[in-house]
């Protein structure tokens, strides 16, 4: 059975029998996984991160074929800090996204926060505006304006993040928490508002963990590297 063609990206490949690839598509119908034969061949070169593609694959399932590949757009060069970025978007869509599910709205982000990296545009709102959709997308999202209680998130209180419900009012600050005037600023994608990137960041990090399982990104300790500062 073959599909209609279709725009995709490639998320992640590795090689695959003598002359084959197994390859990681996102599409708007979903993650999923297929065969390209004749991965060292013209099919190959476009098989890589980052280039719109437009695709059509045999079968159903958990494990499709390549039955066309070709260029849709220019590619999405990215360098240094950019292509981790990249990189790590890519790890968090294969690891978090289930297979076979579709996402239209979440391919036209990705699609887009790719071409902004490719601009040079500021990583870390990217970064964190496309976390929270993912997030959102995947049913894990909570208000950055109202509390566990269905309260109004006060800039004054400190707040804490219950990840499988929502920020809850706490009496203290302590490493971790939160500031109200902080989310609020994120409510209202405020990014030059004091503070707001590194609790971005901070609060990200939290609502992802429970669901990458314990184990750690490669990307991450892979753009940690690059950013130590060197040794003598």
């Amino acid at each position: 059975m073959q599909t209609s063609a279709q725009l995709a990206f490639v998320l992640h490949s590795r090689p695959y029998r003598e002359s084959s690839a197994l390859v990681d598509f996102f599409s708007p119908e979903g993650r999923f996984r297929a065969v390209l034969r004749g991965a060292r061949g013209k099919a190959g070169t476009l098989a890589r991160p980052f280039i719109p593609l437009e695709a059509e694959f045999r079968g159903r399932g958990e494990l499709r074929n390549v039955a066309r590949l070709e260029s849709a757009g220019i590619p999405n060069l990215l360098a240094g800090e950019a292509l981790f970025s990249g990189l790590y978007l890519n790890e968090l869509l294969v690891r978090l996204l289930p297979t076979e599910d579709p996402q239209p709205a979440l391919f036209d982000h990705y699609a887009l926060t790719l071409q902004a990296l490719a601009a040079n545009r500021p990583l870390e709102p990217l970064l964190r505006a496309f976390e929270w959709r993912l997030l959102d997308q995947l049913g894990y999202g909570f208000p950055l304006d109202i509390d566990v209680a269905g309260q109004p998130i006060i800039p004054d209180r400190i707040y804490r993040l219950l990840p499988d419900a929502g920020l809850e009012p706490v009496a203290q600050l302590q490493p971790g928490l939160f500031h109200g005037r902080e989310l609020l600023a994120l409510a209202d994608a405020n990014w030059d508002a004091p503070g707001a990137l590194a609790a971005a960041k901070r609060l990200m990090r939290q609502a992802l963990a429970p669901h990458l399982g314990g184990r750690p990104l490669v990307s991450r300790e892979l753009f940690m590297t690059i950013k130590e500062p060197p040794r003598d």
